[in-house]
């Protein structure tokens, strides 16, 4: 394995530059769909209403932040640092989808017909679900994990695999197109724990095992002068931190629901306050 120039790269480095096509053409391609989809909206009032400043810009954050982590060079560092790696990772994972979800405007979908039908299918909770905990299951059980390290296409595969699975999954905690998700505030909280659990459940792996759990960094020489074993735990930490506030959400949106449940199962009667003893 073949050691980078600099061990020690400053955010500067890790910044500059470095074009994807794989990545850089789709994204630009979505943001020029967006973008004139906006432009279009804004011709009429219902349009602005419908589709107003604050998403766009939350979408275009969403751009910024999946051009920085796909088209710089720490995408080229991955074979001399778990801990980077797996940083890009949930980058795409965990915040460059709730900003594009939330991005998105509420458009009147049909569930039967045409993209409605399709989005109802794809963003059935099980259906996300399932996708989600494939991913997370697969690409970290050391097969898998090894071969998105040492082979360039598994290495462009897996973090689109992590975005896709990841916009579905926010999406479904969000619920960006309610025409299409009939799902209430209680089942996306449910949805968002158990969704929460494959992450947490590898991190935990990485942060107790005793020893390197993928050959590709069993002897390498990591940055900024981590151990492997220091580079895998880290790995572990980095993950454990992005999934707490998706986790977090899940939480509010059952103590929420939790709120709403006895709201709508009525209060008992007070005691009368005052007035003369029977």
């Amino acid at each position: 394995m073949t050691a980078p120039v600099n061990l020690n790269p400053t955010l500067a480095d890790l910044l500059t530059p470095h074009p994807d096509l794989l990545f850089l053409v789709p994204t630009l391609l979505a943001a020029a769909a967006y973008a004139w989809g906006y432009a279009r909206a804004h011709r009429t009032p219902d349009g602005r209403v419908l589709w107003p400043a604050w998403k766009a810009a939350l979408f275009a954050a969403g751009v910024i932040a999946l051009l920085l982590t796909t088209q710089s060079r720490a995408a080229t560092l991955t074979q001399s640092s778990m801990a980077l790696y797996m940083g890009r990772l949930m980058l795409l994972a965990e915040l460059v989808p709730p900003l594009m979800v939330l991005g998105l405007p509420r458009l009147p979908l049909n569930p039967q017909r045409g993209a409605g039908r399709l989005l109802n299918v794809l963003l059935d909770p099980w259906v996300a679900l399932a996708l989600w905990t494939a991913v997370i299951i697969f690409w970290n059980v050391p097969a898998g994990f090894n071969a998105s390290v040492v082979s360039n296409s598994a290495a462009a595969l897996l973090p689109g695999l992590y975005l896709l699975s990841s916009l579905l999954v926010w999406s479904v905690i969000l619920r960006p197109l309610p025409s299409v998700q009939p799902a209430d505030i209680g089942s996306r909280g449910w949805f968002g724990l158990l969704a929460a659990l494959p992450m947490m459940a590898v991190a935990s792996v990485w942060l107790y095992a005793p020893r390197v759990l993928y050959t590709p960094y069993v002897n390498a020489l990591c940055l900024w002068n981590l151990t492997p074993l220091q580079n895998q735990q880290l790995s572990g930490w980095v993950m454990m931190l992005a999934g707490l506030p998706a986790l977090a959400l899940a939480f509010i949106q059952l103590f929420a629901w939790l709120v709403n449940l006895s709201e709508s199962q009525g209060m008992p009667p007070q005691p009368p306050q005052g007035g003369a003893r029977p």
